[in-house]
């Protein structure tokens, strides 16, 4: 009894070992390797990249306020930029897939319900657990960056906090808005189908979108992005990143759809706001 209590606790701080070392590893390669207009250390002034049309956003603890406010800025009024014919066929997809999702949700969490499989993964992966690994792997990075006296990593950091930031407010406004059962309120026979406005959980703890999904994934997409010079990095940062997302299902905190559009949040704020130069 003891060993099966154990082992899931064990595999969840082999996880973030697992991230520590990563975290090391990158901080090493990255002075063989820094991304063009970076240094790996010292100052780091806005550099032109690609064809020079774009530069790219610099970053410190000073500066975090600033940048948080402007990426709010340009989330809120993202719908004028729609009614300007900007940015259709990505949002069309994402709204397509998450429909998609949400119409076989009543189908899908009934599986997660019958099966046992994933009661050690589930314990591995609770709520805590995934928040503590989402947030060690800046923290580290920053450590670390200190200590090495590496700029490049201390920024990616930085970045890396500013994304989760702006995730979760807008995760928050969403959340408390559309007020969505999590599949573990409902009764075992339903219905699955009537899940919206309805929870009265507090005023941020519904289901839709998942927050878990939205900071692991845009976590993952500034490592993914600023270390993209090392091909293992992108897989290691969304691999971990997707089965945070996947534990969100198989506890039965959230559906589907919620996931999927926590991942595709995460991604967006990060790539095309916090890193808009990249």
């Amino acid at each position: 009894m003891m060993n099966t209590f154990r082992q899931p606790r064990n595999f969840s701080l082999g996880v973030l070992c697992l991230w520590l070392f990563l975290s090391a590893a990158t901080l090493h390669c990255q002075e063989a390797a820094p991304l063009t207009g970076e240094a790996s250390a010292g100052p780091a002034a806005a550099q032109t990249t690609g064809a020079g049309s774009s530069t790219q956003r610099d970053v410190s603890l000073r500066q975090l306020p600033r940048n948080f406010v402007s990426d709010q800025k340009d989330l809120w009024f993202f719908p004028g930029k729609l009614a300007q014919g900007r940015h259709w066929l990505p949002t069309v997809a994402v709204v397509g897939a998450t429909a998609g999702l949400l119409a076989a949700d009543p189908h899908d969490v009934s599986h997660f319900r019958r099966t046992s499989n994933f009661h050690g993964f589930n314990r591995a992966f609770s709520g805590k657990i995934t928040a503590l690994e989402i947030g060690i792997v800046p923290a580290s990075f920053y450590v670390l960056g200190l200590a090495r006296k590496d700029s490049y990593a201390q920024k990616t950091a930085l970045f890396a906090g500013e994304a989760v930031a702006d995730s979760l407010v807008l995760y928050a406004v969403i959340n408390a808005a559309t007020r969505r059962f999590r599949p573990s309120d409902i009764a075992p026979q339903g219905p699955f189908n009537d899940t919206f406005f309805r929870a009265h959980n507090g005023v941020f703890n519904h289901s839709f979108p998942s927050g878990h999904t939205t900071a692991a994934f845009s976590v993952a997409t500034v490592f993914a992005i600023r270390y993209r010079t090392h091909r293992w990095a992108p897989w290691v940062a969304y691999g971990v990143a997707g089965v945070i997302g996947f534990s969100r299902i198989t506890l039965q905190s959230h559906f589907p759809a919620d996931v999927f559009l926590g991942a595709a949040l995460g991604y967006s704020i990060s790539r095309f706001d916090v890193l808009r130069a990249y």
